[in-house]
């Protein structure tokens, strides 16, 4: 069966993962989350790739990565972060399938994220402040991308619900 993808995406701490395991599931389809899919291929943390590599180098591998998942079908894939903030991305994933905003307030992720230090662009001393600005840069370009929007602020199961809902599966 030729089934669209599910292309998830929102701000870090959103719940992208988790909404996207517990989709796949019932729905029988597969679970790919971008970074750990990029982390695989490079044998490297997305951390270490930045620190090695640099944000461009990862951007490209992203890019990559993005073309390629967006050939196949049946996919709930949980985008990074950034990864829908550059249209060649969003053109890639929208040719298979349909992406869903995980919208979450600031004030809820601020709380998710405050003792994550695993995300590269908030290692530093003003990870509050930094993330609220990124947040502010990147809400605008997700809804833009986005099929539909979600408020992910609910329980994981609600999420899911709504999504399936608004696509019709």
């Amino acid at each position: 069966m030729n089934r669209k993808n599910i292309i998830l995406c929102g701000f870090m701490g959103c719940g992208k993962s988790t909404i996207g395991s517990l989709l796949s599931k019932k729905n029988g389809m597969s679970f790919i989350d971008l970074d750990s899919y990029i982390e695989k291929k490079e044998n490297k943390t997305v951390s270490q790739i930045f620190a090695d590599s640099g944000e461009e180098y990862f951007r490209q591998l992203e890019r990559e990565a993005s073309k390629e998942l967006s050939t196949k079908n049946g996919l709930v894939i949980a985008t990074g972060g950034g990864t829908l903030t550059y249209q060649v991305n969003v053109d890639q994933f929208k040719k298979g399938g349909s992406i869903v905003l995980l919208d979450v307030p600031v004030e809820v992720v601020a709380e998710r994220l405050q003792n994550d230090t695993t995300r590269p662009l908030l290692n530093r001393p003003d990870k509050d402040k930094a993330m609220r600005e990124l947040y502010e840069k990147r809400m605008p370009l997700y809804k833009a991308a986005a099929d539909i929007i979600v408020n992910a602020a609910q329980s994981p199961l609600q999420v899911c619900n709504e999504i399936m809902s608004s696509l019709s599966i």
